[in-house]
């Protein structure tokens, strides 16, 4: 997906440079090239594509926070035990 996604920002960025060094073309419209034909839709894709993945994980948080219980505490004693002492005040 990302070859994918690494070849459609190279041909958006050749369309950009030839609009940017024609002859009638400018610098702010090869920008614009760039960003609405490469950047946003590629940004949007990615984006959705990505929805499964971002809503798998939201569910293992979830379901990791539900499995923890809520009377058990938060704090681990065996990693409270690791951890350095806060610094004294003077």
């Amino acid at each position: 997906m990302y070859l994918v996604a690494i070849a459609w920002i190279y041909v958006a960025l050749m369309m950009a440079v030839a609009e940017a060094t024609h002859a009638q073309g400018s610098v702010l419209g090869g920008l614009m090239t760039f960003l609405l034909y490469g950047v946003g839709p590629l940004a949007l894709v990615l984006y959705l594509l990505g929805t499964p993945q971002r809503r798998a994980a939201r569910r293992a948080a979830e379901a990791a926070e539900a499995s923890s219980g809520p009377g058990s505490k938060t704090d681990d004693p065996a990693a409270a035990a690791t951890k350095p002492p806060p610094p004294s005040a003077p």
